[in-house]
């Protein structure tokens, strides 16, 4: 494996970050979109992130993106702010080679600077090598909400989890 590039997203990645996300959409569980999403709408979701803050999009960078981590808003209320949704997402021929735990680790070291207390996974079950990464991260399970998403002609329960973050100031 090529050690990858840890680098925040740019503008000119929202097709690959798009590619990436709508492979899960159009062949798993994991995500509960149900239709793959245009070029304009990756634009437009990039729009959210920013190199510093509590909301950041990273990505692996091998001469190619070959995958991306996100801390996203948790809830749109003035409360929450100090709390966010973390994901990982690779292209299919990228996982098992520990590139999760790359991004991850850097979207953590970035966290660190921020004003962030929780962060949050929400996880579409089964997923074990989800769980076992979050779980490597020091994200303890809160709790499972059963059936909550429908995907594929069945019901799937979501593992929730958190990790406790400590800024420095």
């Amino acid at each position: 494996m090529t050690n990858p590039l840890i680098r925040p997203a740019r503008p000119d990645d929202a097709e690959t970050i798009g590619d990436i996300y709508n492979h899960y959409i159009r062949n798993t569980h994991v995500t509960f979109d149900m239709e793959a999403e245009p070029l304009d709408y990756w634009e437009r979701w990039m729009h959210q992130f920013d190199e510093t803050g509590p909301y950041r999009l990273l990505v692996a960078d091998r001469g190619q993106v070959d995958g991306f981590a996100s801390s996203t808003r948790f809830k749109d209320r003035g409360g929450y702010d100090q709390t966010v949704m973390t994901s990982v997402y690779l292209r299919p021929v990228a996982t098992g080679e520990g590139l999760g735990g790359k991004l991850y680790s850097a979207l953590f070291d970035a966290l660190a600077t921020e004003t962030v207390h929780r962060a949050l996974a929400w996880i579409a079950l089964p997923n074990d090598a989800s769980v076992s990464l979050h779980k490597r991260f020091g994200f303890k399970e809160t709790g499972t909400m059963t059936e909550v998403g429908y995907k594929f002609d069945q019901y799937i329960d979501v593992l929730m989890m958190e990790r406790a973050l400590v800024w420095k100031r």
